[in-house]
């Protein structure tokens, strides 16, 4: 089956410009599946507008990567060796999403044991697909593994720092659409100030050439971390937000451990076709926590009856105190603690459920920059004094856009010293 060229059109980008190989890439059953992954999980519940998916994201930031490059082989003075491989970076954008679980990010926040790895490892059983294999076979042998390393943010290429890194092209995307689908002002970033500022510098340390930024450009960098900040605090980590995500993974969560969902099986499905298997099976099973899997909570999602705010300690409430890790994430420690506090407030177990999301790489910087002298200085975590100040408070507004929450899923109250004495110490 031989593929054209094609246009489509986006409300974001307006005309993206697929060619014969993106087109062979978008036909595979592997992609075409992302039109069923939402592209912020439950925050449709929030933002009625948000109904995006991963296939628009990925089209989006494939523009963006041929954008780039187009502007980038514009430049003058850049040495061939900064164009190695080039040719498999569009690809890369527009595959960068390929191993995404139903929902997107929220079963990645399970324990390791509950699901097979993060969205990046798993692409790589799509790659293995003979569909996306033949695809890709026009790209060169071994074109599948070269693209997973680029996505994993494993290879040594000049331009990788386009498809992972500080400045890739993945947040630019992800930023304006998000904003634009759940109308909020949070995500406007300056992406042509940013693509017109890209560059490829010379690392002074180690000679290795990489994607970095003109001076020009850092104002509009220093929009991207905020609309970040912006977009974590008022959209992904709403409480609404949450209860819903924390709902799901309990769902998934208990439909593992009771052994009605293999961890592998939740490799591949879309969005309703893992809530619709996990609920037949159930409905299937004599069993109690199926019976209430079937019963109560998958029907309570659907119909969004969400878990509510027993508690709500924002960084100011936790001043002094230190949340124990094993807190954070999904641990079977945590869920001990949920299943007293849900004896104490008379639920039935798994019906108490702790929320403290993290995002520890929200201000994450590591890019070189070209001063408007012509030197070349790499900026970490603490940004440039006197050029990028924000990344110098990242600590603050990270700590003020988390929220220590507990979700229930009968409306109680809980006092806050029964909770920060069991997971948190002093700081």
């Amino acid at each position: 089956m031989t593929h054209a060229p094609r246009i489509v059109r986006d409300p974001l980008w307006n005309t993206i410009r697929l060619d014969a190989t993106a087109m062979r890439i978008v036909d595979t059953p592997a992609f075409q599946r992302l039109r069923y992954i939402r592209q912020l999980g439950f925050a449709h519940l929030v933002y009625p507008g948000a109904t995006h998916t991963r296939f628009d994201h990925a089209l989006g930031v494939y523009h963006l990567a041929t954008t780039a490059l187009r502007l980038l082989r514009e430049r003058d003075g850049l040495p061939s060796e900064v164009w190695e491989e080039a040719e498999l970076v569009p690809y890369a954008a527009l595959l960068h999403d390929i191993g995404h679980y139903a929902y997107s990010h929220a079963l990645e926040e399970l324990e390791a044991d509950q699901v097979p790895a993060d969205h990046e490892e798993v692409s790589g059983r799509f790659f293995a697909s003979p569909e996306l294999s033949d695809a890709l076979a026009p790209l060169g042998e071994n074109a599948s593994a070269r693209i997973h390393r680029l996505i994993r943010g494993h290879s040594a290429l000049p331009l990788r720092g386009l498809v992972s890194g500080s400045l890739d092209l993945d947040k630019q995307e992800y930023l304006r659409r998000d904003a634009r689908f759940c109308g909020v002002p949070y995500g406007e970033v300056d992406v042509d100030r940013l693509l017109q500022g890209m560059t490829v510098l010379q690392d002074p340390e180690t000679g290795a050439w990489e994607v970095g930024v003109h001076e020009k450009a850092v104002a509009a960098l220093e929009s991207l971390l905020f609309a970040k900040y912006q977009m974590f605090r008022n959209v992904y980590w709403h409480h609404a937000v949450r209860a819903a995500t924390a709902l799901y993974k309990r769902i998934v969560e208990e439909a593992v451990r009771s052994g009605l969902v293999d961890p592998e099986e939740l490799v591949g499905p879309t969005d309703e076709e893992l809530l619709y298997e996990i609920s037949r099976r159930a409905l299937e099973s004599d069993d109690e926590i199926p019976e209430r899997l079937a019963s109560r909570w998958i029907p309570a999602l659907r119909q969004r009856r969400l878990p509510k705010r027993a508690l709500e300690l924002t960084a100011a409430d936790l001043r002094g105190r230190r949340v124990e890790d094993w807190a954070v994430g999904d641990s079977p420690w945590k869920r001990a603690v949920e299943d007293e506090l849900a004896s104490e407030l008379e639920l039935e177990p798994g019906e108490v459920m702790i929320d403290f999301p993290a995002k520890r790489a929200m201000f994450q910087l590591d890019l070189l920059v070209e001063l408007r002298g012509g030197v070349v200085e790499r900026m970490g975590p603490e940004g440039v004094p006197g050029l990028l100040d924000l990344p110098r408070v990242a600590g603050e507004l990270y700590h003020t856009a988390r929220v220590l929450r507990v979700f229930t899923f009968e409306r109680r109250t809980l006092d806050p010293d029964q909770l920060l004495r069991r997971i948190t110490r002093p700081d």
